[in-house]
């Protein structure tokens, strides 16, 4: 029956048009304006990422490419693709270190020529040269290869991408390779003297000091000062752009995070989600990527009728009526304040006697359950009331009230936390679009739809799962599995290369049904990749901070952030692995010490801004001289040290986007602070000597600019003076 009724649903709806489904903002019967968060209508413009103020200036706007001052608004605005559009081609138009490469004019395609396939971590990334050294060691193992035909015979891609990994200890060297061990398995030649044939074989190259074997054939590379001070002007002249690349080529990347229900606040939980799935997303765009940033509004379902209905009979106590209100209600503040909010603008219009309202409902639950009643039943039977008292139109208006009360708050609420949105996506385009029935029925031609007991099945156990699914329940409603199938379908529909989603961590048995779902329609389930969230746990003076959601007794974000500041929020949030747990230490993030990591970071960069105010304050001349002139003067251990760890900040940027994981960039961050305070603490700048003078600033520049954009890609703020 279900299955002769979606088909003749999915033939009515396919003569339709489906820009029907991408509907802008338009106003309701009940006069409320609402909003659909479509296709091309949800597409939401840049928003103002003005951080909230906090002393000393520490909180200002970061430094990135952010366009502020855009307000946000459903329908499409061609501010928006000029946006991404303009830093989608600037980092297009960068090499590894954000340059054209030698030879590359404006109009020509500074591209060197891509190797077909990408690492494992990312098999969407079609993958140019490597960061300048580590390439050119690269380069150096290719031709002594080459030039050794005794070597046993290696298979391409072997020899096409040698392994190069920097060392940890630096009395290894800074750069290893496996490759003699590697060719070794392929002849009957120990890997030493394999390794010593290599090496004898390696050209000569200013890049390298020296080469050494170590252990069982590893070889290990020593990068020559020199080429190391080299990199100082490289940064300066690439500025915002060091360490962007074209890994990514282009390829399209959806990226949907948060994503939490209209049903309240958000609160720390999701902070978390947000701080990452902005950080992965800017990290992917940084190597190369055509990033999408979607944001899926759960706008239809139980729990929005949930919410209605809270809202509905906190309107009633408004009224005057005695409200015994629902232990599966939702009790926050807010849902006072947009029962006021309707009460203010229309007095009684909405009201109906309590007695109406929970006559023959069955008996709530109170808590420990002591009575029998059933809390599921009895919202069930509170929504049927208030839709049957209120009528079509007037229920409508109070959904929509608290849905787009509360969403307007979950939008600015993440605009003040610096994270923005291409497109808000609407669930209930799904069912009106026809989405839902053609991806039930996509299933149903594979076979893989049952009518078992009134409902249809989804046989997701022939996939693994543990048992099979309902996507259409006995009464013809569509669950929230489906929608989700018929989401996800569409997100490969829309063409983009790889889909990753950002969910909580209570999630995780849900990923192998949605992949389920894929593979049977006949997509790819490795295009769509799950990132799960751990719950954050904040600390205070050393206890642990309670929550609740449906009591409305919890911390919100937006109460985070002003107890903390946004940038040691974004910081904090992305610490750790996103499958961690996260302990947020209230007290840490707020304290100016060195122990506060986002604090120290942000010091070092002030404290090069510091340095230039105080040669201003005695007239000492801080203009730096052009190219490489004077920065054979840095010879210092602490200023080696200092050059090393700038040179690793592309490969981390790298690293931390292939593999999503924002927590490396912080580490490093981090440990570039530390030997940026190192190197300040042990030697003085403003010295007479011009030569070495000149040298020290444009190296502390470039540090300066380097932790600068890091931060940015973090959404922290880099602050001149703290």
């Amino acid at each position: 029956m279900w299955i002769r009724r979606i088909s003749t649903e999915l033939a009515q709806n396919r003569r339709v048009s489906p820009r029907r489904r991408n509907r802008g903002a338009r106003e309701g019967r009940c006069g409320h304006r609402l909003r659909r968060c479509g296709r091309e209508a949800g597409i939401a413009a840049r928003t103002r990422g003005d951080a909230v103020p906090t002393p000393a200036g520490a909180d200002r706007h970061p430094n990135d490419a952010r366009q502020p001052g855009i307000r946000l608004s459903y329908r499409a605005d061609p501010a928006v693709f000029m946006a991404r559009e303009e830093r989608s081609q600037s980092s297009a138009a960068c090499g590894p270190s954000g340059q054209l490469p030698t030879g590359a004019g404006p109009d020509q395609d500074p591209a060197p020529a891509f190797i077909a396939s990408g690492p494992p971590c990312c098999p969407f990334a079609r993958r140019p040269k490597e960061a300048p050294m580590k390439q050119a060691i690269i380069e150096l193992i290719r031709a002594a290869q080459r030039s050794l035909a005794e070597l046993p015979a290696s298979d391409a891609a072997e020899l096409r991408e040698p392994q190069v990994e920097r060392t940890r200890d630096p009395s290894r060297g800074d750069f290893a390779t496996n490759v003699a061990m590697v060719l070794a398995k392929m002849g009957a030649i120990k890997p030493r003297e394999v390794a010593q044939r290599l090496v004898a074989a390696l050209p000569p190259s200013p890049l390298i000091a020296r080469v050494e074997i170590a252990g069982p054939g590893f070889i290990n590379f020593f990068i020559a000062d020199d080429a190391y001070r080299q990199l100082v002007p490289e940064i300066l002249n690439a500025g915002h752009g060091f360490g962007r690349s074209r890994l990514g080529a282009g390829r399209r990347v959806q990226v949907e995070f948060v994503s939490a229900n209209p049903t309240g606040p958000l609160h720390v939980g999701h902070g978390r989600g947000a701080a990452y799935g902005a950080v992965v997303a800017d990290l992917l765009e940084a190597v190369g990527f055509a990033v999408h940033r979607e944001y899926y509004v759960n706008d239809a379902g139980r729990q929005m009728d949930i919410l209605a209905s809270s809202v509905w009979l906190r309107y009633l106590e408004l009224c005057g009526e005695d409200i015994r209100f629902p232990s599966n209600g939702y009790r926050g503040d807010y849902v006072w304040d947009i029962a006021a909010t309707l009460h203010r603008e229309h007095g009684d219009a909405y009201r109906a006697d309590a007695g109406r309202v929970f006559a023959g409902l069955p008996p709530d639950a109170l808590p420990g359950g002591e009575d029998g009643g059933d809390k599921e039943a009895h919202i069930d039977g509170v929504i049927a009331a208030a839709k049957h008292l209120l009528g079509d139109n007037r229920y409508r208006y109070v959904f929509e009230l608290g849905l787009n009360t509360i969403l307007d708050d979950i939008r600015e609420d993440l605009a003040q936390f610096g994270v923005e949105y291409d497109e808000w996506y609407s669930e209930r385009t799904l069912s009106e679009s026809g989405a839902v029935i053609k991806a039930i029925e996509r299933l149903r031609e594979a076979g893989y739809v049952y009518e078992q007991g009134g409902a249809l099945w989804f046989r997701s156990s022939a996939f693994g799962d543990e048992k099979d699914r309902v996507v259409v329940r006995e009464n013809g409603q569509s669950t929230y599995f489906a929608s989700d199938i018929a989401y996800h379908m569409d997100k490969l529909e829309r063409g983009f290369d790889r889909v990753i989603d950002i969910w909580g961590a209570d999630h995780h048995g849900y990923v192998p049904r949605v992949k389920a779902a894929l593979q049977a329609m006949g997509d790819d389930p490795d295009r769509l990749e799950v990132l799960l969230v751990q719950f954050a746990i904040l600390y205070r003076g050393g206890e642990k901070v309670q929550m609740s959601t449906r009591s409305g007794e919890f911390v919100t974000l937006r109460q985070l952030r002003k107890e903390v500041g946004r940038d040691a929020a974004r910081f904090f949030y992305v610490m750790r692995r996103c499958e961690q747990h996260l302990d947020f230490d209230l007290d840490l993030a707020t304290s100016e010490s060195s122990d506060n990591p986002v604090y120290y970071v942000q010091y070092a960069h002030a404290r090069v801004s510091s340095v230039l105010r105080q040669a201003a304050d005695k007239g000492i001349p801080a203009e730096t001289s052009p190219g490489t002139d004077n920065l054979e003067r840095l010879n210092e251990p602490h200023e080696q040290a200092l050059l090393r760890s700038l040179a690793r900040y592309p490969e981390v940027i790298e690293a931390a986007a292939l593999k999503s994981e924002p927590h490396l960039l912080t580490h490093y961050l981090r440990e570039l602070a530390n030997e940026f305070h190192t190197y300040y603490n042990a030697h003085q700048f403003l010295v007479a000597d011009a030569a070495l003078r000149d040298a020290r600033i444009k190296l502390i520049l470039a540090a300066r600019q380097v932790l600068r954009n890091g931060l940015g890609l973090l959404g922290v703020s880099a602050p001149e003076a703290m």
